[in-house]
């Protein structure tokens, strides 16, 4: 199934895109049901329960305050982190349905955790219910969160999708599929997503928010860069990308950089956005927000080392790299998963990996097989990445994990373009063989902290 490049990448507040943004939408979507219905005047109560994943990690995830979000019906992209909609809530135990309907609400006691209980479709699940003032059910539903933001309802998840197949002019499945496309039409992957993006909007629409997400990606760098003191919740995380930025600055104006010193940059830049990300700010979901500092990272990476050598103008560039890494993502959607509660870091991490490794590749001019090469071994080398967050915060090992993966990507599109595009194991193979390894894993280490770093960092 040919996923959007809209629907790949889109923007929010962080920390997690599965924990926070997700429930935002499943929450907004619930309220916009009840309107729907025509029962906001006659709910009275209601009352959400979070599932394994969601319940375990959701204090930590910025879970509560997303759920506050959607049901007022805001939107991720129009927060203003600055307004204190949830201390108001909690403060007045009141809640502002849609904004538009005043009813009793306590945090504490109307958003259960049920940490214990993981409901078969899917680790990250929610239910909805309203109740009138007789506490007669009104409406009651089960939401997931399957990563990227993205969410189905109960009835959606055997389709692991939020919609029917685009009608697009090349639609395909596999990887295979998409390189015969190519090969057939004479075109790039990233052809094939421009095209049929225009076949679902128009050209200037398409081009205009892939060169915003690029922007955005950029300011949350630069954002990140001038950043200081410490992370919000309790681990006591002090920033280090400002410190990390002095530090090259410095051995920049003394001419005293090192042959290693790309490596610098690179983790610098994978720092400021996950370290952003993990303070709320506005990020892009790349594919998920736990993996936002990896493609932006690449991207400033391709822009500040290899523009001038790169066969494209630097428009030009990022629209190649962004299109391509849609492409690899869609793949990976379609045929495994993007959640850390399904399958470990590798579907956040080990994607946005493959994803910069094969964007890069296209911006620096790689063949189409090469293209696939790269991306395949930047996830071939993070299979079976645990996801154990310690205190359930996108933190430790989170913020370093974007600044390793943005290393790997690049030097995965580097082997890949080494070679002319033959290997022997598929883009395709590597996928299902992530997936089925994040089936075995023990939900112990897919985003519920409860092994891994979670629990032995605490003990040392």
């Amino acid at each position: 199934m040919y996923y959007s490049l809209f629907e790949i990448f889109s923007i929010g507040v962080g920390p997690s895109s599965s924990h926070t943004v997700g429930p935002m939408r499943a929450a907004k979507r619930f309220w916009e049901e009840l309107k729907k219905r025509g029962v906001v005047a006659q709910t009275a109560k209601l009352q959400v329960t979070l599932y394994g994943s969601l319940a375990l990690t959701g204090v930590g995830h910025g879970t509560v305050k997303a759920i506050v979000y959607g049901l007022m019906g805001l939107e991720a992209e129009a927060v203003d982190p600055e307004k204190p909609y949830v201390s108001a809530v909690e403060r007045d135990n009141i809640l502002h349905l849609g904004q538009e309907c005043a009813i009793p609400f306590n945090l504490t006691q109307d958003i259960v955790f049920a940490k214990d209980t993981f409901l078969p479709e899917h680790s990250n699940g929610m239910k909805f219910a309203a109740f009138d003032e007789n506490g007669q059910t009104l409406l009651e539903e089960v939401y997931f969160s399957v990563g990227g933001g993205t969410v189905v309802r109960r009835d959606e998840i055997a389709r692991r999708a939020p919609h029917e197949p685009y009608n697009v002019p090349h639609a395909f499945d596999t990887c295979q599929e998409l390189l015969q496309l190519c090969e057939k039409l004479h075109l790039s992957i990233s052809d094939i997503v421009l095209q049929n993006e225009v076949a679902l909007r128009s050209e200037k629409v398409v081009r205009d928010y892939i060169l915003k997400i690029y922007q955005i990606m950029q300011n949350s760098i630069d954002r990140g860069i001038k950043a200081r003191g410490i992370l919000p919740g309790g681990l006591n995380i002090h920033r280090r990308a400002s410190e990390i930025y002095a530090s090259l600055q410095e051995k920049f104006l003394n001419n005293s950089m090192d042959s290693l010193m790309i490596i610098d940059w690179l983790n610098l830049w994978g720092f400021a956005v996950a370290e952003e990300n993990a303070a709320g700010g506005q990020i892009v979901t790349a594919p998920t927000m736990g993996s936002a500092g990896v493609l932006p990272a690449v991207l400033r990476y391709f822009e500040r080392f290899v523009g001038s050598r790169a066969p494209y103008e630097k428009e030009e560039g990022i629209i190649r790299f962004l299109t391509t890494a849609s492409a690899i993502c869609s793949l990976y959607r379609s045929n495994a998963s993007i959640s850390g509660a399904e399958v470990g870091c590798q579907g956040e991490v080990g994607v946005a990996c493959s994803m910069a490794a094969a964007g890069l590749a296209a911006a620096m001019g790689a063949t189409n097989r090469q293209i696939e090469n790269a991306a395949e071994i930047a996830m071939e080398h993070n299979l079976g990445l645990t996801c154990d967050p310690v205190g359930g915060l996108v933190q430790v090992p989170c913020i370093e994990r974007n600044a390793m993966g943005a290393v790997k990507a690049v030097n995965a599109a580097r082997l890949g373009m080494r070679g002319e595009g033959s290997h022997v194991v598929s883009l395709d193979s590597v996928i299902k063989t992530m997936y089925s390894t994040g089936v075995d894993m023990s939900s112990r280490y897919k985003e519920t902290s409860l092994g891994g770093l979670a629990v032995n960092v605490a003990n040392c």
